[in-house]
């Protein structure tokens, strides 16, 4: 077989098609690549309650990078170790503080798997009702309790250009901030210094796969670290056109089997799935 090669695989628009779901091609060939040694894992924005129904689809064995890097832990394997990497709470506070001076819908703070929500949205509670999180409703001045791993700003889109540049002038240094794919019009922030690829880096020294046969597959710009690590960093062809630009290879989009067309082509599967 070829040496072993770890695939990375984001979820949203990535492995998962715009139903939530794995396509059967994909998960045959992410089961075939399993099964002739190579490693396969998940790096997303999503918490762990909201992507493990995926990890066990595919029956993983590998750690998982959760919240963009802020969380990345081994559910198989408690003395792996957890490494969460939260915001610090006096600067989760002072934003929320600041953004009374902005125009927004609501900001929704979450702790691993406990989610804060400023203001009481039933639409927004539902959403993030996956996994179901203990939800706290009430000014996160006053309510939230701990440093939160990730914060959310939902916003209409004429405003999100002014909060971002708000948080890069005067939270650059501890935060980093990114925007959700349209429709949502949602900031989301974690600690400075963290990205996919910081947990990425940590799984594949204890896989031992050197970078060069790391694959990695994406679509946005929370992808962006993760593609420029990877030896190979692959875009969806419904990827944003800055990751396309980043990227080593571009395939066909999540909704056309791109992950499972480029790796029977990289591994030569003859087997038709």
């Amino acid at each position: 077989m070829a040496e072993k090669h770890l695939i990375v695989l984001d979820l949203d628009g990535t492995l998962l098609t715009d139903e939530k779901a794995i396509s059967e091609r994909t998960k045959k060939t992410l089961m075939h690549l399993k099964e002739n040694g190579h490693e396969v894992m998940i790096a997303t924005g999503r918490p762990y309650r909201s992507s493990e129904m995926y990890y066990h689809e595919l029956g993983l064995q590998t750690p998982i990078v959760n919240f963009n890097g802020a969380f990345v832990h081994h559910p198989r394997n408690k003395s792996w170790g957890t490494y969460h990497s939260p915001m610090d709470m006096k600067v989760a506070k002072e934003i929320v503080e600041a953004l009374q001076n902005f125009q927004y819908h609501n900001i929704i703070a979450e702790i691993q798997d406990d989610v804060y929500f400023h203001y009481h949205d039933e639409k927004l509670i539902n959403l993030m009702q996956v996994g179901s999180p203990k939800v706290t409703t009430g000014d996160l001045r006053n309510f939230l309790t701990a440093s939160p791993t990730s914060m959310l700003i939902h916003t209409d889109q004429q405003h999100v250009d002014d909060i971002r540049q708000h948080l890069s002038d005067v939270h650059a240094e501890v935060i980093d901030h990114r925007r959700w794919a349209d429709p949502f019009h949602v900031i989301e922030m974690v600690k400075t210094g963290l990205n996919k690829a910081v947990g990425i880096k940590r799984v594949a020294q204890h896989l031992n796969v050197p970078v060069e046969r790391i694959i990695a597959f994406g679509d946005e710009d929370n992808d962006l670290e993760m593609l420029e690590y990877a030896g190979t960093g692959v875009a969806m062809g419904n990827a944003i056109d800055q990751l396309k630009n980043v990227a080593n290879e571009v395939t066909l989009t999540n909704e056309e089997d791109g992950i499972a067309l480029f790796l029977q082509e990289k591994f030569n599967i003859k087997t038709k799935f």
